[in-house]
């Protein structure tokens, strides 16, 4: 065979697995058209369900619950913002299917087992995350926004602030975008770092990292979660704190999977005869 002829039989897989990823890609990208034009339909009742954290705080405050666009294209944008983020969680499966019917056939029967349980772990703890940033983080950021409000009758001076003049209230007008804007970082930001168990066990599996290094790193891992709370958190020390307890917390449960994977393998190996309990002792 020649030379030629080599890299003709070299370069057909390559194009047949360039063709099979555009087929993937295409099929995932449609799911999410389909997805964005179902949640485009529905835009205003998912929004209506995306203020309640805010509606709630207000509504403990005897404030009514206005959002306010103040340009005209305002509303169309916050409905494609809606879309995106609904469209997104829609296709998720049909994506994760996608990327596994492309991923699959490279794998072993063993590898198999091991990447599927992640694949349908990450939708779960995004999921987790989202929900807990939804439902607890969001009240206690708003209402700790919203505690700056001044309130002032007519020909009565605000309580407690001598330098408001009489009669002057500055109170809440929110506008729809800016809310929206804030309360998908809170989502996005919490549902990404509930991944970090899936991402580190995924990378233990693979002996990319291990319990004893995740742990010896245990300092700089704070330091980083520190700063990841001050950039994807508003300047609030309420959300700052429970974003670090959270993803330290999250650090801590890696370690303990990641050595639980260890402990599987070392297992399997010694069964399999391939562990030197020998070696093992002097590397502990």
């Amino acid at each position: 065979m020649s030379a030629s002829d080599e890299m003709d039989d070299s370069a057909a897989p390559l194009i047949e697995h360039l063709t099979e990823l555009r087929t993937r890609l295409i099929r995932s990208v449609l799911a999410f058209l389909v997805g964005m034009i179902i949640c485009f339909t529905v835009a205003t009742p998912i929004f209506n369900f995306l203020t309640d954290p805010l509606c709630t705080v207000l509504a403990e405050r005897g404030q009514d619950c206005d959002l306010i666009f103040i340009s005209p294209q305002e509303g169309f944008f916050v409905a494609i913002k809606v879309s995106l983020l609904g469209g997104f969680m829609l296709s998720f499966p049909v994506i994760a299917h996608q990327m596994w019917r492309f991923v699959a056939p490279g794998l072993y029967k063993n590898e198999k087992g091991a990447f599927l349980p992640f694949l349908i772990s990450s939708p779960v703890m995004f999921l987790l995350g989202a929900s807990f940033a939804f439902y607890v983080v969001t009240p206690l950021a708003y209402d700790f926004f919203l505690g700056f409000q001044q309130f002032g009758a007519e020909g009565e001076a605000v309580v407690g602030d001598p330098a408001v003049s009489p009669g002057l209230s500055v109170v809440f007008q929110g506008s729809a975008q800016e809310y929206l804007n804030l309360t998908i970082k809170f989502i996005v930001a919490f549902g990404m770092c509930f991944q970090l168990p899936v991402l580190l066990t995924l990378m233990g599996k693979a002996g990319l990292v291990s319990a004893e290094g995740l742990g010896n790193v245990r300092k700089y891992a704070v330091v980083a979660i520190l700063v990841l709370a001050a950039l994807v958190t508003p300047p609030d020390v309420i959300t700052q704190v429970i974003l670090f307890v959270v993803v330290y917390g999250l650090y801590e449960v890696s370690i303990f999977l990641v050595r639980r994977v260890e402990k599987k393998r070392e297992a399997k190996l010694r069964a399999e005869g391939y562990y030197d309990d020998e070696d093992g002792d002097a590397a502990s």
